[in-house]
């Protein structure tokens, strides 16, 4: 950075006079005093805010408030002091109750702005907010979609880059939007360092200042996808047709197992068998052992030998009633007499059938 010659001072005391004695618009009679821009004349950045605010316009000096606390922070930070930029702002003049720029007054102003930029030639232009983005770019687009993109333009005649960024009263209150910032600010170092471009040729962006691409947290990041796999086709019938063969049931599902299971247990049965309870007489009943009341099934199934090949297959046996005890009975109920000794009962009435 060359020290500012004699010549830019004085163009630049001359202009600050004709500020302070301008009345090109309604904002002259209101203010308390004319803001015209104080740094480094030879400076080669160059930051230009909205307008004046109320210490502003008390003391005749640009970004004194806390704004301006922030923004020499944001200087330090590159190791820079406001001593070595020149601040500027768009409106000279502080608008009653902070109110947002208007058109007219925008306009009145305008010469001035451009006038300091033709004196003070910088490489970079640093606009802060919406104001100051959208008169240096001439594109009406918000700050929020266009910062910390630089951009190679021509302003007075003189070749320089726009690098647009949050204005600091904006990042005040707001920790989201201060980081942002504090990011944005950070690429000027580099973006100082790159040549401007000449007057007359065509300006191109300079390279490596592109903000990185979002990466995930590190517990959420994996270094290498796995590829994806073509997902197999579902096998046809008539492809698993060879593989499957013909179906053959174990020995234990088949009718021939079945039955043969089924017929062990009936040759295990003595061949003194019990007799038919549908034919033969009460008496033989009576006399016969209890053994023998059994059904032959349950009782082959109870003495034939146990194993994997002679277990005969489940049977659905009807589940014992359940024993109930009579409840004592009544005082004035007629005791029953006692069953007489004798044959038992009629097939009939032994509810067998």
């Amino acid at each position: 950075m060359a020290p500012a010659t004699d010549d830019v001072t004085s163009a630049l005391d001359a202009l600050r006079e004709e500020v302070e004695c301008c009345s090109r618009c309604a904002l002259g009679p209101t203010r308390t005093k004319a803001v015209f821009g104080e740094g480094d004349p030879g400076a080669d950045l160059m930051f230009v805010g909205e307008a004046p605010g109320y210490h502003e316009d008390q003391q005749g000096r640009p970004f004194v408030g806390q704004a301006g606390r922030l923004l020499e922070q944001l200087l330090a930070s590159i190791g820079m002091t406001r001593e070595q930029v020149y601040i500027a702002n768009v409106l000279k003049s502080r608008p009653p109750n902070n109110r947002d720029p208007q058109p007219e007054e925008i306009e009145a102003c305008r010469p001035y702005l451009f006038r300091q930029i033709e004196i003070i030639r910088p490489k970079v232009i640093c606009t802060l907010g919406n104001f100051a983005t959208k008169l240096l770019t001439g594109d009406p687009t918000g700050i929020t979609k266009v910062h910390g993109r630089p951009r190679a333009t021509e302003i007075a005649g003189h070749s320089l880059y726009l690098y647009p960024i949050f204005h600091p009263a904006a990042a005040l209150y707001t920790p989201a939007m201060r980081t942002t910032l504090e990011e944005d600010v950070s690429r000027l170092p580099e973006l100082l360092a790159h040549a401007a471009p000449a007057p007359g040729e065509e300006a191109a962006a300079p390279p490596a200042v592109e903000r990185p691409a979002w990466r995930p947290p590190e517990p959420l990041r994996r270094d290498v996808a796995p590829a994806a796999q073509p997902r197999p086709a579902a096998p046809t019938l008539e492809d698993a047709a060879p593989a499957l063969g013909a179906f053959s049931p174990p020995d234990e599902l088949s009718a021939a197992g079945a039955a043969s299971d089924i017929a062990a247990p009936e040759a295990a049965v003595p061949d003194t068998a019990a007799p038919d309870l549908a034919t033969a007489p009460v008496a033989d009943l009576a006399g016969a052992p209890d053994s023998a009341a059994a059904p032959p099934v349950v009782r082959a199934a109870e003495e034939a030998p146990r194993g994997p090949e002679a277990a005969p297959p489940e049977r659905d046996e009807p589940a014992p009633a359940p024993i109930v005890s009579d409840p004592a009975p009544a005082a004035s109920a007629p005791q029953a007499p006692p069953a007489p000794a004798g044959p038992p009962a009629e097939p009939e009435q032994l509810g067998l059938f």
